[in-house]
């Protein structure tokens, strides 16, 4: 007997999460998928230092009723990791193969979720097919100027300036195991409730041969991203995508006024705000995942 406030058309074996690389450019490009490929697609793009592993969770708890799907950028995760000097690790590139990973896998529309990383990468996907973006789903990923107006941003914004070894040496602190943890646990309201799963992941990625050269070329590269916010502004304004914005409030990697910044470029915005970090779903998965059903189920077109 189906619960009363389960929808009947759930379907358990839709959960299933499949685990895939495709190649793109000679780079093989590792993704999860899970959901029926006819439902409506979510695109999934991930953050620092991580990968679609941050999604883990979520793919399975909505992919009764949506297609999702959840790229590792090139450099991170199961993905290829060519080096520095065989690959132009910047945002614009990116962009660039999560381009080509759509029209490989033919995803002609499709709800955009956007967290950390993934929001420059997104926004520049958004501005080059904005006829694909159906709505916007916002985890603590930055499109303003204010958002990097606090202390955090300090050491990377003199590195934009001047590429100098000396600017590059407190960088190398964001690549350690303490920093990775930091951006796990810090604002979170139970560190116990936090599985220690996603820095052992991450932290032997991030310690590669060469991933650091990386890491400080993206890095230098998010220095282009502030120039091009009126760009995805107008995006905003123009295309009005339906945006559901649910944000770790507690986060001190953007400012605290991020999220209502959205709220000048975009009218159809919901926004929640949870008492939790920059990792959020983390911590309140399932409520990520329930906003996420009611917000797609009224704005995504079937």
């Amino acid at each position: 007997m189906t619960p009363k406030n389960e929808s009947s058309s759930r379907n358990p074996k839709a959960a299933r999460v499949a685990y895939r690389t495709v190649k793109i450019n000679s780079l093989d490009i590792f993704y999860r998928e899970a959901g029926p490929k006819d439902a409506p697609v979510v695109l999934l793009l991930h953050g620092f230092p991580t990968s679609s592993h941050m999604f883990r969770n979520l793919l399975p708890a909505l992919a009764d009723e949506f297609h999702m799907v959840a790229p590792d950028y090139p450099g991170y995760g199961n993905s290829s990791m060519p080096t520095v000097d065989q690959f132009e690790y910047t945002f614009a590139h990116l962009a660039e193969v999560v381009e080509k990973f759509t029209e490989k896998l033919g995803l002609k529309k499709y709800t955009l979720y956007v967290v950390d990383y993934g929001a420059p990468v997104g926004y520049r996907l958004a501005v080059m097919h904005p006829e694909r973006v159906q709505d916007l789903v916002v985890q603590n990923g930055n499109a303003y100027v204010e958002g990097i107006d606090n202390d955090f941003w300090k050491p990377l914004k003199a590195y934009w300036q001047e590429k100098t070894a000396e600017r590059e040496k407190p960088l190398s602190a964001f690549l350690t195991r303490e920093a990775t943890i930091w951006q796990y646990t810090n604002g979170v309201r139970d560190k116990e409730a936090i599985s220690p799963d996603g820095w052992n992941i991450d932290q032997p990625l991030l310690d590669r041969p060469g991933n650091a050269e990386i890491q400080l070329a993206l890095f230098y590269s998010y220095g282009s991203n502030p120039p091009r916010y009126p760009e995805w502004h107008a995006f905003f304004r123009k295309y009005q995508p339906p945006t559901l914005v649910v944000w770790g409030k507690n986060d001190t990697i953007f400012h605290p006024a991020t999220p209502e910044m959205y709220k000048k470029d975009l009218k159809n915005l919901e926004l929640h705000l949870l008492d939790t970090g920059h990792f959020a779903l983390e911590e309140d998965g399932d409520k990520i995942a329930d906003l996420m059903r009611n917000f797609l189920r009224k704005n995504v077109k079937r």
